[in-house]
């Protein structure tokens, strides 16, 4: 008959079987209680690992991916407190300590306790356990006469000790190190067992970080209330954790030096410090984004009592970016300094330069000549002017209330500046060009201004827009509404007013890590 197995017996009836059930077989009906309460408990350790891998995936800075490391940790091997220490071996860094429940003058307790009595510091020394066995792989779960008695992973692996997936025995080879009794093992150094009751905890667990490329690049250990130690099911389910951690933390290892070497290496470009011009305060606020941008800005006396401000932005981003951005500020001072008086010139000859070494590349840039007030140091009335003197702006000179500066500015494809004062806020009519390394040859017009004293001409990058999360034109409304309903106290304190900007525009910070624009706001307040 087709669909039926010819090779299978015919079944048999009977009377007696059709009338009365056949007899159970505990023992069978035990095995598959057994089985399904194995797969029962295969399902959830998966839906947690899957659920605490995926949070972990979700972080996106090392600091972020190593709590999430830690509390996860925790909630795997039933602890409360922990700490990561990172200290890669290459020596690269960073070198730092993350702490789970713990505070600063915590971690500092632990850090008084020499490295070779504490679990995780002979992880990272790679020294010999304290009975004398080298820090090495643990035995294999299946040697252990209690390996297969709490229902876990390892009590239902193969007899080749693999775990049911296939992924080989994780809980094998970690070279994890546990403390179950700190007051009650023999043989520790008493500054342990002192800091481990000021601190209130009886028990550890340590495993090592490792990933390739990186190596061996830190340990996490978890602490106790209570003399405890995980169970075997618990490290196994660490070990499948940390497989993939491990391999997250390194990229974000990598990641995070990248970062740091780009900053560094703005820093070093970028001015150390802003300098001191008589009756003008500056102030700046710089954020870069994750990748390192190419925005810029520049402050710099020049001759005659003059002040130079400068802002702009390269194409592109990382060190490439950043190097070209360092290249193209050196260059702006060395023409600023020559021809400082008419930025059209400044910005023509940048653009040459542009052209010839950075042909692949544009930028956009802002210049401001600030003459030096009539009768200021180095005007055409000096310190020994007798009296006020008139001018074409107002009157200058000692005892003067109305002196102010001639400021002549242009701009290549560069947001317009901004004028704040008690009795206007608004843009500086710019005319529309292109950036530079655009067209053929690169000429716009100059334009003139007098800010009166007591006001601050605001210079920003398109980043500081941007990240508004706003088309352009509603971006520049928002800004023109922030910098109106500045307090007038705040008004005549340039850090006072770029701070309030800023916390009125991005209400995640200018270090935001989340957007990968950079942000320049440099302020000049006049006197």
């Amino acid at each position: 008959m087709a669909g039926i197995e010819p090779a299978l017996p015919a079944p048999t009836h009977t009377a007696e079987s059709a009338t009365a059930p056949a007899p159970a077989d505990p023992p069978t009906e035990a095995r598959s209680a057994a089985v399904q309460d194995r797969l029962a408990g295969w399902i959830s350790d998966l839906t947690t690992l899957h659920d605490l891998t995926e949070r972990l995936a979700r972080t996106q800075t090392l600091e972020a991916a190593l709590q999430e490391l830690l509390r996860a940790g925790a909630s795997l091997v039933g602890a409360r407190r922990g700490l990561v220490v990172l200290e890669p071996r290459d020596g690269r860094g960073p070198d730092t300590t993350v702490g789970l429940g713990l505070g600063q003058a915590d971690i500092g307790h632990i850090e008084t306790v020499p490295r070779r009595a504490l679990s995780f510091g002979r992880i990272l020394d790679g020294l010999p356990e304290p009975d004398g066995r080298e820090h090495a792989p643990r035995d294999h779960p299946r040697d252990r006469p209690d390996a297969h008695q709490d229902g876990g992973p390892a009590a239902s692996a193969p007899p080749d000790g693999t775990p049911p997936d296939g992924s080989g025995c994780v809980a094998c080879g970690r070279g994890d190190i546990a403390q179950p009794d700190i007051p009650g093992e023999p043989g520790l150094d008493p500054r342990l067992r002192e800091v481990a009751a000021r601190l209130g905890y009886a028990a550890s667990y340590a495993v090592p970080l490792d990933a390739d490329p990186v190596g061996r690049f830190g340990a996490a250990v978890w602490l106790y209330d209570e003399p405890a130690e995980p169970a075997e099911r618990q490290r196994h389910l660490v070990g499948l954790y940390l497989g993939y951690a491990t391999a997250h933390l390194a990229r974000l290892l990598e990641l995070h030096r990248q970062r740091q070497t780009v900053a560094t290496l703005r820093e070093e470009l970028l001015p150390s410090r802003l300098p001191r011009v008589p009756g003008v305060r500056l102030a700046v606020r710089h954020g870069a984004g994750p990748l390192g941008g190419g925005d810029w800005y520049d402050a710099l006396p020049l001759p005659d009592g003059a002040l130079g401000l400068a802002v702009g932005s390269v194409t592109g981003s990382g060190p490439g970016a950043v190097a070209a951005m360092g290249r193209l500020r050196a260059s702006l001072r060395a023409y600023a300094v020559m021809e400082g008086e008419d930025p059209v010139a400044v910005l023509s000859d940048l653009e040459l330069l542009l052209r010839l070494t950075e042909p692949a590349r544009s930028a956009t840039a802002l210049f401001a000549f600030a003459e030096a007030p009539p009768g200021g140091p180095g005007g055409p009335n000096g310190p020994g002017t007798p009296g006020p003197v008139p001018g074409a702006y107002g009157t200058y000179g000692p005892g003067s209330a109305t002196a102010a500066r001639r400021i002549v500015l242009a701009g290549a494809g560069h947001c317009p500046p901004l004028i704040i004062g008690d009795r206007r806020t608004e843009y500086v009519e710019t005319s529309l060009s292109a950036p530079l390394g655009m067209l053929a040859c690169w000429e716009a017009p100059s334009v003139e201004l007098a800010p009166a004293p007591g006001e601050t001409l605001l210079l920003y990058s398109d980043g500081l827009l941007r990240r508004t999360g706003e088309s352009m034109d509603r971006a520049f409304a928002r800004l023109h509404s922030a910098a109106a309903g500045i307090p007038r106290a705040v008004r005549h304190d340039p850090d006072a007013l770029v701070d309030h900007l800023l916390r009125t525009l991005l209400p995640h910070g200018i270090d935001d890590p989340e957007s990968p624009e950079d942000v320049v706001l440099l302020a000049a307040y006049f006197e």
